[in-house]
């Protein structure tokens, strides 16, 4: 079984898609500390032919918080100037309509849970792109809280009985292939290959939000674009 685990980021870019399709299982760590400045709660979509930031406005955030302790500041006002904000960037994308029918039932989701908020919105991207992984969160896992950085992934990997672990390649620092063959568990790194597509004409802007990558692109195209990546192994 290969099995992913990161924190749960804001519509992010393909990369953590291609990561989550690439395995059975992934895990969303939603019980780990909260990064003010991050990309859990914004991402960045395409303004005019620049990278703007796109944010999922909050209550009370706070580095000292989980991630799964902080809400989200869902008031309909906010909601439709988020979508306005949409309308406005993509509005003569090729794939609006669709897109944005979609962002509006991800953006009115009820749900003032930041993580769970969050999760809700991968069910829905992995149903519209037919990414069958099953998603699980971290604190729904029985696992020794007190572990941190490798020791704890290591814990989670053991307790879903993972073959192989993939981590994008940003973590490469962080793991070491050794330590995952002692527990029968072969370590792989997810790099992203070079994607580009038509933006409007202008000059591509790369990594930018999920958002922009499903406004200018078909579901087939997305798919392809899935599989776009090296895996790094020892």
């Amino acid at each position: 079984m290969k099995l992913g685990i990161m924190q749960p980021y804001f519509m992010p870019y393909i990369g953590y898609w291609q990561l989550m399709n690439a395995v059975d299982q992934y895990v969303v760590y939603d019980d780990v500390n909260f990064i003010k400045g991050g990309w859990i709660n914004r991402n960045r979509i395409l303004v005019n032919g620049e990278p703007k930031y796109f944010n999922v406005p909050m209550l009370g955030a706070s580095s000292n918080k989980l991630i799964n302790e902080i809400k989200v500041n869902n008031t309909q006002v906010l909601v439709a100037k988020n979508l306005r904000i949409l309308e406005g960037a993509y509005q003569k994308a090729p794939y609006y309509e669709r897109v944005y029918s979609l962002m509006s039932e991800i953006l009115s989701c009820q749900q003032d849970n930041l993580a769970l908020f969050i999760f809700e919105s991968f069910k829905k991207i992995c149903n519209y792109l037919d990414i069958n992984t099953e998603l699980i969160l971290s604190s729904d896992l029985n696992k020794d809280c007190e572990l941190k950085g490798q020791e704890k992934v290591l814990a989670i990997c053991e307790e879903l009985n993972a073959a192989e672990y993939y981590n994008a390649i940003g973590g490469q620092e962080l793991y070491s292939y050794e330590d995952f063959e002692k527990h029968n568990i072969k370590l792989k790194f997810l790099k992203t290959n070079a994607i580009n597509y038509e933006q409007f004409g202008n000059v591509f802007q790369p990594n930018l939000s999920m958002i922009d990558v499903m406004m200018f692109n078909s579901k087939e195209k997305i798919k392809e674009m899935l599989n776009k990546y090296s895996l790094i192994e020892k």
